[in-house]
């Protein structure tokens, strides 16, 4: 997977914004789709496929407890 992508939980980085969260989800599309920008046909679907990523990793990061820590901050 790609090394690029930045932890964005606990105790690597104490609060994750909502740019940090699109930015991974941008380059999992990215990688996953081989795109870097898609063509305008699969621009829809590329954003789209972005959106869904960075509302599943709001999610995951708003539910997960790591030991010993506080939940993740999120702003």
């Amino acid at each position: 997977m790609c090394r690029s992508i930045k932890t964005l939980r606990e105790p690597y980085v104490p609060v994750v914004t909502e740019e940090d969260i699109r930015a991974a989800a941008l380059q999992y599309v990215r990688k996953i789709s081989g795109f870097r920008a898609p063509a305008a046909h699969n621009a829809a679907a590329f954003d789209a496929a972005v959106d869904a990523v960075a509302a599943a990793t709001a999610t995951l990061l708003d539910q997960l407890v790591v030991r010993g820590q506080q939940p993740a901050g999120r702003s």
